[in-house]
């Protein structure tokens, strides 16, 4: 059981989100390039085919580009942008540091990725403690970060836009309706622009008009569980438990825009072939096991799908991971050029594993 809270203590959830992360960690070997137009991608190389932009920063954002945002429309809208490969290594060491010092603080720290992670703690001013996650994070890196403050991750995380770039907003429930109610539904973390189309196929437009419908409504058009859950996002509900669990990978992926459309069956096995063996290659290195083989293609029309196999029994086999992964293209329609292909092979966890041993 927990300690009771000293007097004026209350429980907080605070998002903490590094600024332009990817072109921060780049700016830092770079320094010429500060208070410039930054676009971080493919190879540095914005003539490239099929790659998009990883990150960009602020001064590139006032050109409207944007992470997804394909290299050469992002060289059309900024071409006085400097455009920098991208250098995974480098941002997972930077991530790593500033996760590392996060828990140094002694409160618990979800971690959500490269750049977010989720502190929970139990004080009196929440402010203070993200000032303070502000000035060590900057202090020992170099690197800004934007700090949202709620009762839950959901709302927190809302928070956290308003306070970008380097900036502290709280969101509670004395100032949520006030600031979000009059803004589009899909303002809210977790809605995305497909519940949006279908919220406004039934006249609920803004965060308010979310929050005063009917729970049967809503569950009648998205089921209970999707209804119920929105319904609670729009009243600044949200998931108030902060894990310090480490993060555990359920799955691990590999993905490739083709220069060139494929056409020939042989080419697209030969692409999931080795796309299948060097994502199996890093889930042996973590010494984890595969339970299902997943693929993903993208037409030349931009048709994307995806399809997913339980694997007989969870294996390391590369045979029969291959064998899986080449199948289910047969589950495809293959008439028209490829695109995009993708392997995904999710994993056996870690307690599962330890059951079979």
């Amino acid at each position: 059981m927990s300690d009771p809270p000293a007097a004026g203590e209350r429980d907080w959830v605070l998002h903490v989100d590094m600024d332009q992360f990817l072109a921060s960690v780049e700016l830092q070997r770079r320094p010429d390039l500060v208070g410039l137009p930054v676009i971080v991608g493919g190879n540095g190389d914005p003539a490239e085919p099929r790659k998009v932009v990883t990150c960009a920063s602020y001064e590139a954002r006032t050109f409207g580009v944007h992470a997804g945002m394909p290299l050469r429309a992002a060289a059309r809208r900024c071409p006085d942008a400097t455009f920098l490969p991208s250098d995974p290594e480098a941002y997972d060491a930077a991530s790593d540091r500033v996760m590392g010092i996060l828990r140094d603080l002694g409160h618990p720290v979800e971690v959500w990725g490269w750049d977010e992670a989720y502190v929970g703690a139990r004080v009196s001013d929440p402010f203070a403690l993200a000032r303070h996650i502000q000035t060590v994070v900057a202090s020992q890196t170099g690197l800004t970060c934007s700090v949202g403050i709620s009762d839950n991750k959901q709302r927190a995380k809302v928070a956290t836009g308003f306070g970008k770039p380097a900036g502290v907003h709280m969101l509670t429930d004395e100032n949520w309706m006030p600031v979000m109610g009059d803004r589009p539904v899909d303002a809210l973390w977790g809605v995305g622009p497909k519940t949006a189309k279908k919220l406004a196929a039934i006249g609920i437009t803004t965060v308010a008009d979310l929050a005063g419908t009917d729970s049967a409504e809503l569950t009648k058009t998205f089921g209970p569980t999707t209804g119920l859950w929105i319904l609670l996002l729009a009243k600044g509900g949200g998931d108030t438990t902060v894990s310090a669990e480490p993060w555990v990978p359920r799955s691990r992926s590999h993905v490739i825009t083709f220069p060139q459309d494929l056409t020939e069956r042989a080419a697209m096995d030969e692409a999931v072939t080795e796309l299948a063996r060097r994502t199996l290659d890093e889930v042996i290195a973590q010494q984890r096991i595969v339970t299902h083989v997943a693929v993903t293609l993208r037409t030349s029309s931009f048709h994307t799908r995806s399809k997913i196999r339980k694997l007989p029994e969870p294996t390391i086999d590369a045979d029969a991971v291959i064998s899986t992964a080449t199948t289910l293209l047969d589950a495809f329609d293959l008439q028209r050029p490829v695109r995009l292909l993708g392997v995904r092979l999710e994993l056996a966890m870690p307690s599962a594993t330890a059951a079979r041993g």
